[in-house]
Formats: C-alpha cells, structure tokens, sequence
C-alpha cells in the first residue's frame, strides 16, 4: 500500500518560528499546478503498481486554491493510479480560508479529510507566532467543518511557547478536547535557523522555557489525551480507534510513497527522492525535460536506520524479527545489544517480537534510535 503526498508551497505569511514563506502570483500557480499535474503523469512508475491508499495536499495552505483547481489533480491521480475505493483526502488548512461553500466543494470532490493548522487556542500565543488567525476563528472553522459533514478532523497544537504556562496548555487541551475531533497533532516548539524566532532568542530577546517545563506540559498532554480516549500512537500523534492518519502511518511503518511538487520527497523502499525547492526551477525543469530532482539509493545500513528512525516512534514498535529478516543477522545482533540497555532502564517495553517505548522512554526517543543507528 502506497501514498502520494501532493507539496503546493504557498503561504500567506511568515510564521515567527518557521522558515517556509511562499506567495506566488496566479501566472506561476497555474504553471505549478500544471507541473504537477505532468509529475504525476511521468512518474506513473515509482510506485510499480501499488494501489493509493491516501492522498495528501500539504506544504503551507493548499486550501488558498480554487476548488477546480485541487479536483483537477484529483483527477489526474485517479487517471494514472490505481486508487483504493476508501483512500483517505486530506487537504491542510488554516482556519482563516475555511468556508462552508469551499468545504462542501472539497467534500463532493472526495476530500474525506481536514487537517486545519490551529496551532493554539491561546490569543497571545497566535499573535507570538504571527498567525492570521485567532481563537474565536479557529474554534468556528472547526465547528463549521463539523456542520458541512466532515467526521475526520485533525488539528495541530504546539507547546513549549516561552510565555505558555502549563495551565494555558492545559486550557488548549481541553477546548480542542469539547470540540469532539477525531485525531491531533501537538509538537514541541523547534527552533529553525534563520527563523524570526532564531534571531530573537539569539539576541536575548526571548528566553526559551527550561526542558523541565516542556516536560511537564508533555506529560499533561499524555495523561488527558488518555482522559478523552484518544490513543497516543505515535510520539506526536494522538487519534481516536480507527481514526489514525493513514498517510502518517504509512511514513512511520516504512510503507513507500510518492513526494510530488517543489521540496516534496519520495521513498520506495530503496531510493530516496526529493525535489528542488525553488517554484520556478521546479517549473523550468519539468517543461524542458530538464533534471529536476537529486536521489539517494540506501544501502542495507541505511534501510534498516530508516526503519528504526520511523518505527520507534509508534505504539507498534521495533520488529525483531522483520530486522532479520530485511536485514540479517548481523543488524539483528547489533540492534539487541544496543536496545539492551534501554531495557534495563525502563525506556524500553519487550513484548518478543516487538520493542516500544515506554512512557517515560517516549521523552527520550531522539537518543535512544541514535543509539541503534548503524553508521557508515
């Protein structure tokens, strides 16, 4: 089972901690569309067959386009793919372009699926990431989402703000927990070089809140996850039974899928692909047949570190024996020896054949696949 990740960089602003700011005039976005459109059709290959089990919009606010626009490349994966009757078609959002008129065309085009970038329910923490939205607007689109039919919502939310205490994350959870959604996204603050953010912790202008206090807030948003009966079932994932992202899911479970558009990354198992970044280069070299693309053909090493990269993060865990059986028994022998140690410290439940991390193990999940890394 495959899936297809369709990157439509556009932004309308730049967020204080993150570095993609696109805008394109209507010229170039019909040029782009159209380019993707020729992507999807040249390579109709990489995938050798597999039926689509989920299709995503992403890279910034795909929803800004015409909704003829996001069914034009619907039709064109339908056209060229072999696509699973049940796919999931989720299209990201921001709760400032949703509308009734443009959710009801999404949904009669197959979009089954709202990923609506909300990112807080806090007034203060928007205006501090610079978000064109406020709280009132996030919480009506998802009330407005509900009324046009949608039953698969999904949202993000971020912690480890400076000025967010635990009590403000704790009000963010339970607003997003009244409003009856079926999955969420909640990431740690991450600092990204170049970033407004970067150049004003740099200049001492912001103080970053202390990793005690971020895993306070982490471990509050285990425990009413857990509450509300949401499965936490990957490291920053939390979804309802039968509600999980199938497209995420896919990634951490090593399945293969298809990156189309500017930046967008593809992996088949073997090869990993990624595109240019730049929107014109992008355009320029698709329609002069031109390369368009850098790749990377993983040796065994490699494979098996992709596969302890995504898999340690979920609630499935580390397959010993399918580590054998991919990779032989020297990898195999390296990876027990290595996850030992984890074990002793209770980072690591064993429940032969799988691995996965404790709670307390979940804190720590960046340094202990570090250490089962095989490097070359």
């Amino acid at each position: 089972m495959s899936s297809i990740y369709i990157h439509i960089p556009y932004c309308k602003q730049r967020c204080t901690y993150c570095n993609f700011y696109f805008q394109i005039s209507q010229t170039n976005k019909i040029k782009l569309l159209k380019s993707i459109q020729q992507e999807l059709i040249e390579r109709k290959n990489y995938l050798k067959g597999e039926k689509i089990t989920s299709i995503y919009f992403g890279g910034g606010t795909p929803s800004i386009l015409m909704a003829d626009e996001i069914k034009a490349i619907i039709n064109s994966i339908y056209n060229v793919y072999v696509v699973k009757n049940d796919a999931e078609i989720t299209i990201e959002c921001n709760p400032d372009d949703i509308t009734k008129t443009k959710l009801l065309s999404f949904e009669k085009m197959g979009v089954n699926r709202l990923s609506i970038g909300v990112q807080s329910f806090d007034d203060d923490d928007l205006k501090f990431m610079n978000r064109s939205h406020n709280a009132k607007s996030a919480i009506k689109s998802i009330k407005t989402a509900k009324k046009c039919g949608f039953k698969n919502i999904t949202i993000d939310l971020i912690y480890g703000l400076p000025e967010q205490t635990l009590e403000k994350w704790e009000k963010n959870l339970n607003i997003m927990f009244s409003l009856g959604i079926q999955h969420f996204s909640a990431y740690s603050l991450t600092i990204e070089e170049n970033t407004v953010l970067y150049h004003l912790i740099k200049n001492k202008k912001i103080n970053l809140m202390s990793d005690k206090k971020i895993l306070d807030q982490f471990n509050l948003l285990q425990l009413k996850a857990r509450e509300n009966e949401f499965i936490h079932y990957e490291i920053s994932n939390f979804g309802k039974k039968s509600y999980f992202s199938r497209h995420n899911t896919g990634y951490w479970k090593n399945n293969h899928y298809l990156g189309v558009g500017p930046s967008a990354h593809s992996y088949n198992g073997k090869i990993r692909r990624w595109n240019v970044s730049s929107n014109e280069k992008y355009i320029l070299n698709i329609n002069t047949k031109t390369c368009y693309f850098e790749q990377e053909k993983l040796n065994l090493y490699q494979q098996y570190n992709e596969y302890i990269l995504t898999s340690l993060r979920t609630m499935w865990g580390i397959n010993q024996s399918l580590i054998n059986e991919r990779y032989g028994t020297k990898i195999t022998s390296h990876f027990l020896k290595e996850i030992k140690k984890w074990e002793v410290k209770k980072y690591i439940s064993v429940n032969i054949p799988n691995y996965t991390l404790t709670s307390k193990g979940k804190v720590f999940v960046d340094r202990i696949s570090s250490d089962l890394f095989i490097v070359t």
